[in-house]
């Protein structure tokens, strides 16, 4: 039983999540501010908000039929009888209760008891985390049903983790954060981009009106390529405006594996055949949230 949570919990999803919290932590390591304590925290946290965001997919497209026999990739729990969906329910409501308690550890940590100000702001935007992560495919009105999925990754995978987790550090925010964080955000964007793209045939029978499904295949995958290029033109940016040594664009090395996913992508006729893709973009976002990060250490 406990095998079919963990496989719910779709543990391959966590290093994309955890990017911007990465890139946000080693940008506000290499200024001068950092706490291991914040970090470790703030990743479980993320974690958290990810695995509800993963047992409420499962649950929303179960219960909808969206995860049916004609889906491409990994079956789901609900879709495949491993888990009830009362049982996932349960599973939702302890993953919410854990996240939060992590939240306001890190709330607590970084900002003390007195600093009432951004303890009220962060509690507000865990609490809205978590109604995102729940609304993307649960409920009548879920917003992934809709196409504002794209909008939701990119804030909350974007620029709530970069600015939010460097913000935990740092106590401030100036305006050259937000380009890596659009990177980020651009990257995760294309992980769902290319998801949609490869469920488009099965999300149009359900009625799931992805983004995907309302601009048509051939409009997807140049909105991909505008991703792709636009993540690595923003950290290209930022690490000029900040620049200090060569070494600060190590990131470069992680657009190779997303130059040869572009390729492919470009190539691909049978939507279906990009499942392989998801993995390869999640790690290399990931990759790139290393490799950026330790850019910046190395060249202090």
């Amino acid at each position: 039983m406990i095998k079919n949570y963990i496989e719910a919990a779709r543990l391959r999803t966590l290093p994309l999540s955890v990017s911007g919290i990465i890139i946000g932590s080693f940008i506000a390591a290499s200024q001068g501010f950092f706490n291991w304590l914040v970090c470790v925290l703030a990743l479980l946290t993320t974690v958290g908000f990810q695995i509800i965001s993963n047992f409420a997919n499962d649950y929303g497209d179960g219960v909808k039929g969206t995860d049916n026999n004609e889906r491409v990739g990994p079956a789901r729990a609900i879709q495949s009888g491993a888990i009830t969906p009362k049982q996932m329910l349960t599973a939702i409501k302890i993953s919410i209760g854990l996240t939060l308690i992590l939240a306001l550890l890190l709330i607590y940590i970084s900002f003390g008891k007195d600093d009432f100000k951004n303890l009220f702001i962060f509690f507000i935007l865990g609490v809205i985390s978590i109604a995102a992560a729940i609304k993307y495919t649960m409920g009548k009105k879920a917003y992934g049903y809709s196409g504002f999925g794209d909008l939701f990754v990119f804030l909350f995978f974007g620029l709530l983790s970069v600015c939010g987790s460097y913000y935990l550090y740092t106590k401030q925010l100036n305006y050259s954060i937000f380009l890596p964080a659009f990177s980020v955000g651009f990257l995760s964007i294309g992980v769902l981009n290319l998801n949609n793209m490869r469920d488009m045939d099965s999300d149009i029978k359900s009625g799931k009106r992805t983004l995907v499904v309302k601009i048509g295949s051939e409009l997807a995958k140049y909105y991909h390529y505008y991703l792709l290029t636009s993540s690595f033109l923003f950290a290209l940016l930022y690490s000029m405006v900040h620049y200090k040594s060569p070494v600060q664009f190590l990131f470069i090395i992680a657009y190779i594996p997303i130059y040869r996913h572009f390729i492919i992508v470009y190539k691909n006729k049978i939507p279906k055949l990009l499942d392989p893709e998801l993995k390869k973009l999640a790690l290399s976002t990931f990759l790139f949230s290393l490799l950026f990060g330790i850019g910046l250490i190395l060249s202090k």
